[in-house]
């Protein structure tokens, strides 16, 4: 176990050292170096020299050093953090809903197998699969918002703020749990010994949860896990959707205006995460 769990790391400090150079180079080969913009005549090929500047941001980096912003002249490492605060919520909100709605679903399903509610409930959920997550942000906004005026259009003034962006983000993650919960509850529910706790006169709803769900959940923890990674990864479109000043926004309009620093210190979360 113990080089199992070594081996996994090196590997991970492996593929995220390369990240950090495949970004750092490609960021910095584009037209239009901003150091030579800064530093504009007085700049030299020494001080501008891509490998340098590589080096000396690692180096930096490793000291927990992100470097500081072009444009709003703060340190990155603070800018990350608030940004990781609120997307943390958002994340936390939308990864609360796939959950629950996902193993609720699931469940229904598996103990309807073939009846209309199990079709009903995989055919959505393959719509919630396929259906990208900005599309359903867009959606919510027009019917929850413009036409029933039910929910805050953008902006995180309040809690209600992170209603609709979590279900937006959850949606596709609670498609995907519900779908592996239903495959696994229908491999335990054919078991003998779910058939003997039948027999023996146990509710339905105790044989269900207490026996078929807690041994049916290997593969849905498994899933959920990955999930959690993802989620706190993947809300770039939902947050500039809905205006959450998250990672996500952040990252979208760093690379708008060229701030490197904070482009690179993005990325470097998201490889880490």
């Amino acid at each position: 176990m113990t080089k199992y769990l070594l081996k996994r790391v090196l590997q991970a400090i492996g593929v995220v050292f390369c990240i950090s150079l495949i970004t750092f180079f490609v960021l910095n080969i584009v037209p239009g170096n901003p150091v030579e913009i800064m530093l504009g005549e007085f700049a030299d090929q020494a001080t501008i020299a891509i490998y340098i500047q590589y080096f000396s941001w690692l180096g930096n980096m490793l000291q927990g050093n992100f470097g500081t912003s072009y444009f709003q002249n703060k340190p990155v490492i603070d800018i990350l953090t608030s940004s990781f605060l609120v997307t943390a919520k958002l994340a936390g909100i939308a990864y609360i809903l796939a959950v629950v709605l996902g193993i609720v679903v699931g469940v229904v399903a598996a103990v309807n197998h073939g009846k209309w509610v199990d079709s009903a409930l995989m055919t959505i959920s393959v719509f919630g699969i396929s259906a990208p997550a900005f599309w359903i942000a867009i959606i919510l906004q027009i019917v929850i918002c413009l036409k029933f005026n039910l929910l805050p259009l953008s902006g995180i003034d309040s809690f209600k703020s992170f209603i609709l962006p979590g279900i937006a983000l959850g949606t596709r993650y609670a498609a995907s749990i519900a779908r592996i919960t239903r495959t696994s509850m229908l491999d335990v529910l054919s078991q003998d010994y779910i058939r003997t706790a039948e027999a023996k006169g146990l509710k339905g709803w105790v044989v269900t949860i207490k026996h078929a769900l807690r041994n049916a959940l290997i593969p849905i923890i498994t899933i959920a896990g990955s999930d959690l990674g993802n989620i706190l990864t993947g809300s770039v479109l939902v947050e500039s959707v809905f205006s959450i000043p998250g990672i996500g926004k952040m990252l979208v309009d760093s690379i708008n205006t060229r701030d490197l620093p904070i482009v690179q210190g993005g990325v470097m979360y998201i490889a880490v995460i």
